[in-house]
């Protein structure tokens, strides 16, 4: 047994309730949208757990009964709800590049010189593709690097670090810090 603690993965987002008998609507990150009700109950964010079953699709998303889930109002409270599993439910990848992004927070960013950046803190989405969080070395502000083969050529989950070639700037620090510091030396 692994002393790292649990990993927890989101299989999806409530995004509304869908008629009366308290089903929810339910937006999947997996790659097979019924399989956010594949792998055993979820929990949120604030550790409510469900028993979860999908019984259709609609418009993008999955049709879900959640066990104590009874009608439409509380459907509808529970909109914007992130659903999560422990990542040690989730099948094994077979790909030699296959993880799931829980497995690179913690990671080391780690520069193709061998400068230590920081350590992967989070990975988000906000539309226009993944963005690894990076927790800096040195402290100070994180910094957001687009998860592109380019910026990211290696992922090395069992080595617990990943290998960067950032942008230009993009650790440095921001054009207001600069303008801080001048204006204290002049």
């Amino acid at each position: 047994m692994s002393d790292r603690p649990q990993k927890k993965v989101c299989l999806g987002v409530v995004v509304g309730a869908h008629g009366v008998r308290g089903e929810v609507r339910v937006k999947p990150y997996t790659e097979e949208p019924k399989g956010v009700a594949g792998y055993g109950p979820v929990e949120t964010r604030e550790g409510r757990r469900f028993k979860i079953a999908a019984v259709g699709l609609a418009k993008g998303t999955v049709i879900c009964r959640l066990d104590g889930v009874a009608d439409r109002d509380e459907a509808e409270a529970l909109r914007g709800t992130e659903l999560f599993v422990d990542r040690a439910r989730l099948p094994e990848t077979d790909e030699e590049e296959g993880w799931y992004h829980a497995d690179l927070i913690g990671l080391s960013a780690v520069g193709m010189d061998g400068e230590v950046y920081g350590r992967v803190v989070a990975v988000e989405n906000f539309g226009a593709g993944d963005l690894l969080e990076i927790e800096r070395a040195e402290g100070g502000p994180s910094v957001y690097l687009p998860f592109t083969d380019g910026n990211v050529p290696e992922v090395d989950i069992a080595g617990q670090r990943i290998v960067i070639d950032p942008p230009a700037g993009i650790f440095d620090e921001g054009p207001a810090d600069e303008d801080a510091g001048e204006a204290e030396n002049g």
